[in-house]
């Protein structure tokens, strides 16, 4: 063979000899290995943190969407680590037993839901926005019978306009609980506040709500479209945005409904009588005016009403509640509607209103007066409990009657 042939046979079997090496041959160093593993471990330590990390922080607040349709920006701040807290069923279950076996679903069977879940959602919402009545005890300039004079005049703005009964207590669940809130406003303020309030119930409940231009002209220069503005924001961020109330029109209209209704579960449509609903929501309007009112829940109130114009035996079928629980109450309403019975109550027609809603439309009446002969009433058989109104001490505006 010669030399050259050698050489070529040399270099064909050189590759070969790299293949066959051992696998232990081309391994790296051994503190590169090392190396190489700390540093994902490293990684992984970093990308756990980056997780933990964004535990820390939390939307503070975000832009209005853009017009283009895109994702809005939001402002993001850091706030101290929250470790995760174990919750307490305990009391929830308390809750639970308490309104559903001792106070059982009045609800019949409905096709839509399950009546125990949707009656203790119904109470754990009573229980969440929550009233008193010594709201006055905050506020040194003001008196008890203001606030029955703002509401009796938020009552004609709502006939008026034509608004419904539930923006009218929503609008007075407002009031009262905004005033929960506040110290020692004047009492200069309080017809801005409470026409803030109907400004804000009639956003959330009418379908063509009147326009703050209204608002304003009904409170004769006192208010003006500005402030008006600027009380709302202070209202919606003290109340939190806590704007669902189960007001009591609400309470009424599920009773009626409930009391109404024999086989069929159709509880999304009226099955009462309208004169009947309009005497006992009548009664109401004169009981809200009085802030002793603010003394019982809302669904006591109302099943102390209906009880007054039905029988014990329909308002533990139509409220689940026992005598012990609104006996209170209906005890209170006595010289209310011994008051509330002599006033004859009718229908109303409303332009543009359908005759199967025209007892939903707030109405007004002379309820100062009516106010004024109950704590008249009461004074004489028990001195000191109630005073009787007054009818000054807030800038009131002409009636409406003597608008244009």
């Amino acid at each position: 063979m010669s030399r050259r042939s050698s050489r070529l046979q040399a270099k064909q079997q050189q590759p070969l000899s790299c293949q066959e090496e051992s696998p232990q041959e081309l391994q790296a160093p051994e503190h590169l290995q090392t190396r190489k593993r700390r540093t994902a471990e490293e990684i992984k330590k970093k990308e756990d943190g980056k997780i933990a990390k964004k535990h820390q922080y939390e939307i503070k607040s975000c832009w209005p969407p853009t017009i283009t349709g895109g994702v809005s920006p939001c402002i993001i701040i850091e706030t101290p680590h929250k470790e995760s807290v174990t919750t307490d069923f305990s009391r929830f279950k308390k809750y639970r037993f308490r309104n559903l076996f001792i106070n059982p679903s009045p609800l019949p069977e409905l096709n839509w839901g399950n009546s125990k879940d949707v009656w203790l959602n119904i109470l754990k919402k009573e229980n969440r926005y929550a009233h008193c009545k010594h709201f006055t005890t905050l506020h040194s300039s003001l008196q008890p019978h203001m606030r029955s004079i703002l509401l009796d005049w938020l009552l004609e703005v709502c006939e008026v306009y034509a608004l419904h009964r539930e923006t009218f207590y929503l609008a007075q669940d407002f009031f009262d609980r905004f005033m929960l809130t506040q110290k020692n406003i004047n009492k200069s303020m309080l017809q801005l506040i409470g026409i803030t309030s109907l400004f804000i119930a009639s956003k959330l409940e009418e379908i063509y709500a009147p326009k703050i231009q209204e608002f304003a002209y009904v409170t004769d220069g006192a208010c003006s479209e500005d402030d008006i503005v600027r009380m709302e924001l202070i209202m919606l961020k003290a109340l939190k945005w806590e704007l669902c109330p189960v007001t009591i029109v609400s309470w009424l209209n599920l009773y009626l409904q409930v009391d109404a209704l024999k086989d069929v579960p159709k509880v999304l449509l009226p099955q009462y009588s309208q004169e009947k609903f309009i005497q006992i929501a009548q009664l109401l309007d004169l009981c809200i005016l009085d802030v002793n009112s603010l003394d019982f829940q809302y669904r006591t109130l109302a099943a102390a009403a209906l009880c007054h114009y039905t029988s014990i035996e329909v308002v533990k079928k139509a409220s689940g509640l026992d005598w012990d629980s609104i006996s209170e109450c209906a005890e209170w309403m006595v010289p209310f509607a011994n008051v509330a019975k002599k006033v004859p109550v009718k229908l109303k027609n409303f332009k543009k209103v359908a005759v199967e809603d025209r007892h939903n439309i707030q109405t007004h009446t002379n309820y100062l007066d009516m106010l004024e002969e109950v704590n008249n009433g009461v004074a004489s058989t028990a001195p000191g409990q109630l005073s009787p109104v007054s009818t000054g001490g807030i800038i009131t505006p002409p009636k409406s009657t003597e608008k244009k």
